[in-house]
């Protein structure tokens, strides 16, 4: 016993008591201090609580300087991508004495998931109404927020139907989606941005036949209703830290008028208005997709009339056609089309606030395809660099109507 206490002495605090209720004091705040110094028990909300075990060296200093890129041209945001990250993050109250807050980690993490595991976001492909195993096509996807809200849209956008609209006097042929773009990206970002990351539950985004279902564990603010989300109403983020920056790079607003967007947008398109429901802690958002849709060819309509045998078919021919280049690639080829663009020039076309890893992946996976080459490959880094179409990318792209 005495070579325990020896060997322990060095670890331990020692303190006086007089009677059991003495210890049970001194016990119960020791637990109080050890529970609040690994996070387990917080007095803080949880976007701007300490990340326990995140340091500054865990942030990615050029996702940093990518945001502040963007918040700078898209919202005239006071600092510039050269201000350090400890500046940057006191700039945006993402530190808790000093330390990165969950916040800022899963904005700017180099791997977010490795503090916050089920922050990933889970998206599946089912070609019937159903969830239903084997699932056909299923991915996980990490990252940032930002880059989550990337790979997420880029999934389901490559699933959907298209039809291809030829327009007269006109390089490029006009493609309409059958869900709208803009719809299905604020779906995904409110899920990831209003989500509860203290859940062991992780954003889903389910393609079905007939729907899109984005699901995210959490549930509405006490004042805010499903039937108040259909009228104007007051902004009220779960994540406040997290909204300021998706709001500052353009991936969010901030007067609470998604949800109404994501309304007039399925009505213009055409098709059924967006449902919300809570489910079991969990809020879904629902997009349903149009009666009639698209041939996988995405140029003839086809009715919802067929077999499910045929169905099942048309779809394992459509996710055949989009392989390997994922939509975002191809936009980035239908850029490229007129003439060779630079990395700013396609960041604007295409609508990007960041260059994010997503971004990066598809200039990547397109070279090593050779449907796209850099014009001074032996400078990659070059800040004259342009991407132009191969040979190869525009007969590839001829098959396609010119449009991604």
């Amino acid at each position: 016993m005495g070579g325990i206490i020896r060997k322990a002495g060095s670890q331990l605090i020692r303190r006086r008591f007089n009677g059991i209720s003495d210890l049970n004091a001194a016990l119960y705040a020791s637990l109080v201090e050890h529970l609040e110094r690994t996070g387990r028990l917080r007095t803080k909300p949880f976007d701007a609580a300490a990340c326990p075990d995140a340091t500054l060296a865990d942030l990615s200093r050029e996702k940093v300087a990518e945001f502040l890129a963007a918040a700078k041209a898209e919202r005239g945001y006071a600092i510039g991508p050269r201000t350090s990250t400890p500046k940057t993050l006191a700039h945006l109250n993402l530190l808790d004495a000093g330390k990165p807050s969950h916040a800022a980690v899963l904005l700017f993490g180099k791997k977010a998931q490795r503090f916050l595991i089920t922050s990933e976001v889970k998206c599946m492909h089912f070609h019937g109404t159903q969830v239903e195993k084997p699932i056909p096509s299923y991915h996980i996807y990490k990252g940032t927020v930002f880059e989550l809200v990337d790979q997420a849209v880029d999934f389901v956008m490559a699933k959907i139907d298209r039809a291809v609209i030829p327009q007269d006097n006109a390089v490029a042929s006009q493609v309409k989606y059958e869900l709208p773009y803009k719809a299905v990206r604020e779906a995904i970002v409110n899920a990831v941005t209003h989500r509860d990351y203290t859940s062991n539950a992780s954003v889903q985004a389910m393609l079905f036949a007939d729907r899109l279902e984005v699901w995210n564990p959490g549930e509405l603010p006490p004042t805010l209703t499903i039937a108040g989300l259909r009228v104007p109403h007051a902004s009220i983020p779960h994540n406040p830290l997290i909204a300021e920056p998706m709001f500052l790079a353009t991936y969010a607003e901030k007067a609470g008028s998604g949800i109404l967007d994501m309304i007039k947008l399925c009505r213009a398109a055409g098709v059924r208005a967006p449902e919300f429901r809570q489910d079991g802690g969990q809020f879904v958002q629902t997009l349903w997709r149009p009666k009639t849709t698209v041939s996988p060819q995405g140029d003839q309509p086809c009715q919802t009339t067929q077999s499910d045998d045929d169905q099942h078919k048309a779809h394992e021919a459509h996710d055949e056609a989009h392989d390997p280049v994922s939509w975002s690639e191809r936009r980035i080829m239908a850029a490229c089309l007129a003439a060779p663009r630079s990395t700013p020039e396609l960041l604007t076309t295409l609508g990007y606030t960041v260059r994010t890893g997503n971004f990066k992946r598809g200039l990547k996976n397109l070279i090593a395809l050779n449907l796209l080459e850099m014009s001074m490959p032996d400078s990659p880094r070059s800040k004259n660099q342009m991407y132009r179409l191969t040979d190869k990318g525009r007969a590839w792209l001829a098959t396609q109507g010119g449009q991604p």
